[in-house]
C-alpha cells in the first residue's frame, strides 16, 4: 500500500475491537468528525494486541478497508487519549512499516564541543 500524499491522514488514539468492518469504523469516524467520513482522508485504527492496523477512507464511489497485520512485532501506537489526531504523511508510512513515529528523540543540551 502507497498512501496517496494529497489525502489527511488521521489516528484514532486508544484501540478499538478489531472485529468492526467499515460500517463500524466509519461510525466511530463520523462520531468523532462529523464530516469525515466522507472526505477522503485516511482513518487508522488500532487492535488492543497492537499486531493488527486498519486504514479506511472514502473512494469516490464507496468506501476502501486495508488491513495489516504484524506476524512478529507490535505496531508503535498513541495509547493515552481519545479521539482523532492528524498526522503528517510521513508518520502513516512510518506506522506502516512498524516504526514509532510518536517517540521524539530526547531533548539534548551541550555547552561547548570538545
Amino acid at each position: 500500500m502507497i498512501p496517496d500524499k494529497k489525502r489527511k491522514a488521521y489516528v484514532m488514539k486508544g484501540f478499538v475491537d478489531m472485529r468492526k468492518q467499515i460500517n463500524g469504523l466509519a461510525k466511530i469516524v463520523q462520531d468523532a468528525m462529523p464530516d469525515g467520513s466522507f472526505s477522503g482522508s485516511y482513518f487508522m485504527f488500532m487492535g488492543k494486541t497492537r499486531r493488527t492496523m486498519k486504514i479506511l477512507y472514502w473512494d469516490r464511489s464507496g468506501f476502501c478497508l486495508w488491513q495489516k497485520r504484524l506476524e512478529e512485532e507490535r505496531f508503535p501506537w498513541p495509547a493515552a487519549g481519545e479521539g482523532l489526531t492528524p498526522v503528517v504523511h510521513y508518520m502513516l508510512l512510518l506506522a506502516l512499516e512498524g516504526a514509532d513515529p510518536w517517540k521524539a528523540h530526547r531533548k539534548l543540551s551541550y555547552t561547548y564541543v570538545a
